[in-house]
């Protein structure tokens, strides 16, 4: 007979497949027609302003904006759902439980993400560029420290500051680069330790110019009024690649470690 496969190995093996199609989908970068359009238009001290931008956005929010940040969301009412959650899980070993819970987190960022377009166009709309990126970084780590929370884990320690990091700099990147984040995350996860440990200062300035360099063309547009718009609706498509991301990659810790604790079996 074929052993019947328990609730977390289904949704282990979900995992798996979902994950599989994020990577597979960003193997290739595709230039889109309108950055071959903006193309040779972008001020070369740009990509300078927005990497100078992004660093200060990410210092300032680790170091003064996070309690701030937790003041947008019910932080002891995620917690106490998800420990309902939890015990509900341990208690009924089923999937659907375990689906509930991972529905949730999944689920979580879909308000950020309208909120951030919105925002994105409303500042696009009066030809608003880097001004936006402040409450751009704010709205991704907001989404991110939610599903944070909804998997049982914190986000104040230079550690966990790390993984976040490297969170947002996988969901942004392509081919070989991508692979390379994703098996660093995916170690890390395994083993409770990072393979390649930097200070929290140049992991900062890393994930900076790579968001500088994915957004450019986008954050010039948005700095033009009335077309801005265009370039502002692209800050709901990266949040939700992060936030999909992010979300992934929390799961598989969840599902590692509540292996490991053996809390279902």
């Amino acid at each position: 007979m074929i052993p019947k496969k328990s609730a977390l190995e289904k949704e282990w093996q979900r995992l798996v497949k979902q994950e599989e199609k994020f990577l597979n989908k960003r193997q290739e970068k595709k230039i889109s027609y309108l950055n071959q359009k903006l193309e040779g238009k972008v001020p070369e001290k740009l990509q300078g302003m927005l990497d100078k931008a992004f660093v200060k956005a990410f210092a300032l929010v680790f170091e003064k904006g996070t309690g701030i940040i937790e003041k947008t969301y019910k932080k002891e009412e995620i917690e106490q759902n998800r420990k309902i959650q939890e015990y509900t899980i341990e208690l009924k070993q089923d999937r659907r439980s375990l689906r509930k819970l991972t529905n949730t987190a999944a689920q979580s960022g879909l308000k950020n993400l309208v909120v951030s377009g919105v925002m994105g166009i409303g500042m696009g709309a009066v030809g608003v560029g880097i001004p936006d990126i402040p409450v751009l970084t704010s709205m991704i780590l907001k989404s991110i420290y939610e599903i944070a929370l909804r998997y049982g884990y914190t986000y104040d320690s230079e550690e966990e500051r790390q993984y976040i990091l490297l969170l947002i700099q996988g969901a942004i990147s392509y081919e070989r680069p991508l692979l390379e984040v994703d098996e660093a995350i995916n170690s890390y996860i395994a083993k409770g330790v990072f393979a390649k440990k930097l200070p929290l200062k140049e992991q900062i300035e890393e994930t900076a110019q790579g968001l500088s360099k994915e957004l450019l063309y986008m954050k010039f547009l948005q700095g033009i009024p009335i077309v801005g718009v265009v370039g502002g609706a692209y800050d709901a498509l990266y949040m939700r690649q992060i936030t999909e991301y992010a979300e992934l990659k929390y799961r598989r810790r969840y599902l590692v470690e509540t292996k490991r604790l053996g809390n279902m079996s």
